[in-house]
């Protein structure tokens, strides 16, 4: 018997002690799922490798039926690319001048709520809040996904100018593009082309929080559309997106055709490479 199980069982107060084994159920049932994830990891990496499912049982101790159904039941590894345990997805609140009140956008919305689904799905705690009109937030947090574009937040402005290749930046005529310090290429949504056309380009990187203590997930669209497109790209491709960068600080750009008429992405590519951004710092 743990410690921490005596502690509790020790409690006189029925109140107290229902809230302590309340969270403690909390707490064990995050990490049994984490611990399921990391288990049904190392199987699949060292799988990977080349060696057999006997193999592996035999130098693990265990039997081969085991392996087989530790590879293929319980949550997904590439569920770690969003977080570890539980995530918490931030979504910007927006001034309506005209009205003098606080709003949200509609495809601000849509792709905090996929966002909170896909996390679900993979077997994490999900929970919600928003960026505040003000921009100012706490980003020493674990497990935070951003979707929140630079303009909107000084905060988050900061943490996307830690980005060594991608580069927020206005055109000389206005509108925000993103520079790519690799390519040399600037990239530009369609809504702020001419001609005008249905296309946004959507930022995607896991970048370092302020206390340096670890990451976040940024999502943000030159327009709104393009944070829609980067979620549907994560919902469509999480397992190869995981599979190429882990959990390493990395940034990338996706190009999103979308709908005149709804905002949905009608198709979603990854416009340039998965930039790991130790591998730049290194170059």
């Amino acid at each position: 018997m743990s410690d921490e199980l005596q502690r509790i069982m020790a409690i006189d107060d029925p109140y107290l002690l229902l809230r302590e084994v309340t969270t403690r159920l909390a707490d064990a049932q995050q990490e049994v799922t984490e611990l399921a994830r990391l288990r049904r990891r190392v199987v699949q990496d060292l799988h990977a490798r080349g060696l057999s499912y006997a193999q592996i049982a035999e130098k693990a101790g265990l039997s081969r039926g085991r392996i087989h159904q530790i590879r293929h039941t319980g949550p997904a590894p590439e569920g770690a690319f969003l977080g570890v345990g539980a995530v918490t997805v931030a979504t910007p609140l927006r001034r309506d001048d005209e009205r003098g009140r606080t709003v949200v956008a509609v495809d601000d919305v849509s792709s905090g709520k996929r966002l909170e689904d896909l996390a679900r799905s993979y077997g994490l705690d999900v929970a919600s809040e928003h960026v505040p009109v003000s921009g100012d937030m706490d980003l020493n947090r674990d497990g935070l996904v951003v979707v929140c574009g630079p303009r909107m937040s000084q905060d988050m402005w900061d943490t996307y100018a830690q980005d060594p290749v991608l580069r927020w930046e206005r055109a000389d005529d206005g509108p925000w593009t993103v520079a790519d310090r690799r390519t040399g290429m600037v990239h530009r949504s369609g809504q702020d082309s001419d001609p005008v056309r249905p296309y946004d380009v959507g930022y995607l990187g896991r970048l370092p929080r302020p206390d340096g203590k670890g990451s976040l997930l940024a999502i943000a669209g030159i327009h709104t559309q393009g944070s829609l497109g980067v979620v549907q790209l994560l919902a469509s491709d999480l397992n190869a997106l995981w599979g190429q960068v882990g959990e390493h600080r990395f940034s990338t750009l996706v190009g999103v055709e979308y709908d005149l008429e709804t905002n949905e992405p009608r198709s979603v590519e990854l416009i340039c490479p998965l930039y790991r951004h130790d591998e730049e710092d290194g170059a």
